[in-house]
């Protein structure tokens, strides 16, 4: 398993990037090996999101990121965000109790 992690910095109509954000995850979802997705909001600073998607595998990640209707999709999100990607991989995990 690998994370893809983006911080997205918006700096146009964050309505807008939501519905593109919308569209992409929607594409990514359905793409093999994708497992799950989240996105977070930074409390202090309403226009910084972290997106944060679990993939079987980094080639099935890239082959997604590679494909032409993505490439449209992220086309459509340069004017409104800053991104700062990157794929991790696992070095340790743990759950606290509840």
């Amino acid at each position: 398993m690998v994370t893809f992690v983006n911080k997205l910095t918006v700096h146009g109509d964050i309505d807008t990037f939501l519905a593109v954000k919308d569209r992409l995850t929607a594409y990514m979802s359905a793409q093999p090996g994708h497992v799950s997705n989240q996105t977070l909001r930074h409390v202090g600073q309403r226009n910084v999101f972290i997106e944060v998607a679990v993939w079987e595998d980094a080639a099935s990640h890239q082959q997604a990121a590679r494909s032409e209707e993505f490439q449209a999709l992220i086309q459509q999100l340069v004017p409104l965000a800053a991104p700062d990607p990157g794929l991790y991989e696992t070095v340790e995990e743990s759950a606290g109790a509840r």
